[in-house]
């Protein structure tokens, strides 16, 4: 039963609507839905509104709920008007985050992560829901990052999650170690259903590493239960030595993360890239390539690497290397550009074993930027050497000037003890402005392929700037068990493809996607009688990211129930 609105046209062209209180009936020889009118309210224009209202009432009395007509006129007592708009028993319970477990949910499923997990546990004939389990761990990744007890006793009750409702503590663990048992698996059928799904370009493969510290005051001894102890002695990226494991990351162009790789803390970088490369090897990739910066690239290290059968690209020390000063950066010949704001030539050094391939690339933007930064400096330092009588280098402010890293490169001390602005050095440094230089020994990567490269390995950075302190904060961990690191690894590399496929959707950093989302929360209201979940308006944002996201807005009514005699849930 419905009410039903039918128009007619009058001959001068007018219309006139009508409203109808109607039935659909399927009729007995065609089988298909015809309108029965039960009422006639008559024309639109003439409706008897109060008559319309007290049919609502009178329905809404009948079901238990309240129907409150803005038009009508409140009383001016405060209590009785509030008294009129919402019953007297409503209760306002807890008010939950639904957009981001949405978000990350539905990008969860659509990787085909859900489906994989599953189809493992039912050959496994296992029938708790650790693949919710693992979900709930890394949704947390994206948004609070707690450690496993707190996700479990904290963070869940504060996100409507249904779905996860009754996991216990230790359902977390043992999904962890399930996901350790299969990480294989699970990475090489996720990563194809990303690629076909998402149509990544998969002809080219960056990898680096990075390290996770502890904050412990040994290493690990030996690890009986997985074969291998992990928690080891390293000098980390951030510059400090401390027990920690080696993780290496394999990302697409699109800075998509591939695989990931969890090794003992003392292993060296190079020394990763056989075992990366035979994990690769059956996956069907074009090329993998080690890109690494200038720190990796010495002798000793390219010699391993090319043991390995690894193919690299590494930075270089423009300044330091004379081979670079005088037989690259002085090479005569055109650039190639790609874009407004790359360009790159080959050269190629020396002749047999002794080959070495370069490619010299420019950044005009970044040449400018430079330049304009550099000159700034030297106005500034010009103005502080004018502003002083005494430019002894044994004056307070020299000495600051010359601990600063900013100004001394620009400066110099005479015979006579005196500051100086070093004017060959301000020359030198203009010769190396937007400019890099990257060394390969794959012959085959084209020069667009190896410029972008340098771009590779920036992405790559980001990655890990991500999953160690921006977003996801992979460290600090709390477990000692190799098993279980490992699978906290993995589910961070989880949640840090959903960062990049939401990033790469929306065109936007996570922060704001997660902003945004965050907006988007569901409240409950419940009396004796009834309990109803309803979200909250969304603002156009919002809309905007869930529309990028292809996700459906959810309906403004979640849940609605009658509450058992025993009371609400809590």
């Amino acid at each position: 039963m419905y009410l039903r609105s039918t128009k007619r046209v009058n001959k001068d062209g007018s219309v006139v609507e009508y409203y109808q209180l109607a039935h659909n009936e399927r009729h007995p020889k065609t089988r298909k839905p015809v309108a029965r009118i039960i009422h006639n309210f008559g024309r639109a224009d003439r409706l008897d509104r109060q008559e319309l209202v007290r049919l609502c009432k009178s329905i809404a009395r009948v079901c238990g709920l309240i129907v409150t007509d803005p038009y009508e006129e409140l009383p001016t007592d405060s209590a009785q008007s509030s008294s009129s708009a919402f019953p007297d028993d409503l209760k306002i319970g807890k008010t939950r985050e639904l957009g981001c477990p949405l978000a990350i949910e539905a990008l969860w499923e659509r990787l085909g992560i859900k489906k994989t997990l599953n189809d493992i546990c039912e050959a496994k004939g296992l029938r708790v829901p650790y693949e919710r389990a693992l979900l709930a761990m890394t949704a947390n990744r994206l948004c609070e990052p707690e450690s496993k007890l707190g996700v479990w006793d904290r963070w869940l009750s504060k996100v409507h999650m249904p779905s996860c409702d009754g996991l216990k503590l230790k359902n977390m663990y043992d999904a962890m170690d399930i996901l350790h048992e299969n990480a294989a698996e699970v990475e090489e059928t996720v990563f194809y259903e990303t690629a076909n799904l998402f149509n990544l370009d998969v002809d080219l493969i960056f990898y680096d590493t990075t390290t996770a510290s502890f904050h412990i005051d040994r290493e690990d001894e030996p690890d009986h239960e997985a074969g291998s102890s992990l928690r080891k002695y390293g000098h980390s990226k951030e510059g400090f030595w401390a027990p920690q494991v080696v993780v290496a990351l394999a990302v697409t162009r699109e800075g998509i993360p591939v695989r990931s790789w969890v090794f003992p803390g003392n292993t060296s970088d190079v020394s990763t890239v056989e075992k990366v490369r035979a994990d690769l090897r059956g996956w069907k990739l074009g090329r993998a390539l080690f890109v690494a910066d200038s720190g990796m690239n010495s002798a000793d290290n390219r010699a391993e690497l090319s043991r390995a059968c690894g193919k690299y690209l590494l930075a270089c020390r423009m300044a330091g290397v004379s081979e670079i000063k005088r037989e690259v950066l002085t090479k005569r010949g055109r650039f190639t550009s790609f874009t407004d704001n790359l360009r790159a030539k080959e050269v190629i050094v020396g002749d047999g074993e002794r080959r070495k391939r370069y490619i010299l690339c420019h950044n005009p933007k970044e040449a400018e930027r430079q330049r304009k930064r550099r000159n700034l400096i030297v106005a500034m330092l010009e103005a502080e050497l004018g502003s002083h009588k005494d430019t002894s280098a044994t004056a307070q402010w020299a000495i600051n000037l010359l601990a600063s890293r900013r100004f001394k490169r620009y400066l110099r001390v005479t015979k006579g003890g005196k500051v100086r602005l070093d004017r060959s050095a301000i020359r030198e440094a203009g010769k190396y402005d937007g400019k890099w230089v990257l060394e390969t020994n794959d012959d085959s990567i084209s020069l667009e392929d190896a410029a972008r490269g340098y771009k590779g390995l920036m992405v790559i950075e980001r990655c890990f700037r991500s999953l160690k302190r921006t977003q996801i904060k992979m460290t600090p961990m709390y477990h000692w068990a190799s098993r279980r690191i490992e699978a906290h690894v993995k589910i961070c590399v989880f949640a840090l493809m959903i960062e990049r496929i939401a990033e790469r959707a929306c065109g936007r950093p996570w922060h704001e996607i997660r902003r945004a989302l965050g907006e988007l929360q569901v409240t409950e209201f419940f009396n004796l009688k009834n309990r109803v979940l309803m979200r909250n308006e969304l603002p156009q944002k919002t809309r905007n990211i869930l529309k990028l996201l292809k996700i459906k807005t959810p309906k403004q009514v979640l849940e609605m129930e009658k509450i058992p005699k025993n009371g609400p849930k809590p």
